[in-house]
């Protein structure tokens, strides 16, 4: 704000001559909106197309470029994390009138060609962005996992129960104009795109609609960028943690879903990680484990059905679950002992022990040892 003061401050002594009835605006200091707005007791004219005011007046190009310039610093609003956004579409025409149409207008007071209101975005360029997370970081504290090593390679997995996740009115498959969930969704993300292009929970929003439509390595991406800023965000970590147990990384999910588990905060209920670890655990056969999860669960958010119907579930298992070729081994292997303990106690008895009758020779040699 400092700056625009400043600039406004030297273009006036630049030209001290023009501020006079030829200069096209007073400036003064807002303190309300905290900005430099034009007095509202001066108005002035567009200029005409012919050179001239409407009163008549010639123009003076000097004074349209400044005009240009201080409309450029009165539709950019700047936030607090340093950046930045137009409010309007400025022409770069100094002799061109605006068109008069709608009745949304500019900081000058200036009708604005193609401005939405409510949106400050026209329509035809939401269709024509892209819904994206911005280039990839190029690390996060996640990157060994092998899960997300080989994020390019990834089949297509739609999550369509991910829609949940998302707050818009059931209206049916499409709204009033034609639109479906999936893209009312993506509408509003582009919009909050424009607000806060920087957001983590953009970030992970974004993520989470890549879900639904099944693309993997932008879904991926997008939480490896809001890891790179927050590598300690529990929902980011159980959201990545899914897209992996979906595709089969076992090992992955359940490092991501324990390590979401350790850092949620303590005030928050957490009956999300132990669903998701009991999930997971039964898809690893590790039954115990799991259901103590799904028991956890039910104390923390009584009578969830997914809950109940995976620990019947398990329930409903036998308690052997022993191969019929590990029966066979473990048979086998026991008759083998068996013969070899016999043999060995064959081996160490003398003759008469093993029943052997000598013959005469042998009764002979037998009887002198004896006398010896």
């Amino acid at each position: 704000m400092l700056l625009e003061v400043l600039l406004v401050l030297s273009l006036f002594a630049a030209h001290p001559s023009q501020v006079g009835s030829q200069t096209s605006y007073t400036w003064r200091l807002d303190a309300d909106m905290g900005k430099v707005m034009p007095a509202s007791s001066f108005p002035q004219p567009p200029p005409s197309p012919h050179g001239r005011r409407h009163g008549g007046e010639p123009v003076d190009e000097k004074l349209l470029l400044q005009e240009a310039v201080l409309d450029i610093l009165m539709s950019t609003i700047t936030s607090s994390d340093g950046t930045w956004r137009k409010t309007s579409h400025e022409k770069a025409c100094f002799h061109c009138e605006k068109p008069n149409v709608g009745v949304a207008r500019n900081n000058r007071g200036v009708p604005i060609d193609g401005y939405d209101s409510d949106n400050h975005a026209s329509e035809t360029d939401l269709d024509d962005e892209v819904l994206e997370c911005g280039k990839p970081v190029n690390f996060t504290y996640y990157d060994h996992l092998v899960g997300i090593q080989n994020r390019h390679t990834h089949a297509q997995m739609p999550e369509p129960e991910v829609v949940s996740l998302f707050k818009v009115k059931k209206t049916g498959r499409k709204n009033a104009n034609g639109e479906s969930t999936v893209e009312i969704i993506e509408r509003r993300l582009k919009k909050s795109k424009r607000d806060k292009p920087k957001s983590l929970e953009l970030y992970n929003q974004i993520g989470n609609f890549w879900r639904i439509k099944g693309d993997t390595r932008k879904s991926i991406e997008c939480f490896r960028r809001a890891l790179a800023v927050s590598p300690n965000n529990a929902d980011i970590l159980l959201n990545l943690a899914r897209v992996l147990f979906n595709l089969q990384y076992l090992d992955d999910a359940i490092f991501l879903t324990r390590r979401s588990l350790e850092v949620q905060p303590p005030d928050q209920n957490a009956w999300h990680q132990h669903f998701q670890l009991g999930e997971i655990l039964k898809a690893y056969s590790h039954y115990q484990e799991a259901a103590l999860h799904l028991r956890h669960v039910l104390e923390l958010k009584p009578n969830y059905e997914p809950a109940i119907l995976a620990l019947e579930e398990m329930e409903a298992i036998p308690n052997s679950s022993v191969h019929p070729y590990t029966i066979f081994i473990i048979l086998f292997l026991g008759f083998a002992v068996s013969m070899w303990i016999k043999t060995t106690l064959y081996a160490s008895q003398g003759p008469e022990e093993n029943g052997h009758v000598p013959n005469g020779r042998g009764r002979l040699k037998m009887f002198q040892r004896q006398r010896r």
